[in-house]
């Protein structure tokens, strides 16, 4: 089978945002309605600490959607990274996403950066992409933020 490819131009470069949205819309189209969503269950979500002088300590990025929180971003600034705050940040965006309706929460982490931070509060490894630089690895992860049900017992 053979397709007909005259006419069209291919370009390669650096972020484009026009064709960005264009897919994000397109992908929309698909999306929704397989999922059973709207774009209104699409939200963005951001969570910042800040010094008494209004420097930034650090934060977290992310969205929901579908019940899902998706973490993007987490950064605490060097001077203050053993003082609690990224698990403050962290629990403070679950927080959020549970009143967002959210029962479970996504992440990924590069091996040099924080896996074992994201374990120590409740992530489970879903898998890993290899071949990042340095024989780093990054490492998808996966939490439930509603306790599972307990089982009932045959009484």
């Amino acid at each position: 089978m053979s397709h007909d490819h005259h006419g069209g131009v291919l370009s390669v470069g650096h972020r484009d945002t026009e064709l960005s949205q264009a897919l994000s819309d397109g992908l929309d189209e698909v999306n929704f309605p397989a999922t059973g969503t709207t774009a209104a269950d699409q939200t963005s979500l951001s969570v910042k600490i800040v010094d008494d002088s209004g420097e930034l300590i650090g934060g977290l990025t992310g969205w929901t959607w579908g019940g899902l929180l998706g973490i993007e971003m987490l950064w605490i600034r060097a001077a203050s990274r053993r003082d609690g705050w990224g698990g403050r940040l962290l629990l403070a965006a679950e927080e959020e996403a549970r009143a967002r309706g959210c029962d479970r929460a996504c992440v990924s982490s590069f091996t040099f950066q924080a896996p074992g931070f994201y374990q120590r509060h409740g992530y489970r490894e879903t898998g890993r992409t290899l071949g990042f630089p340095g024989g780093a690895e990054d490492v998808h992860m996966f939490k439930r933020l509603v306790p599972e049900a307990e089982p009932e017992s045959g009484d």
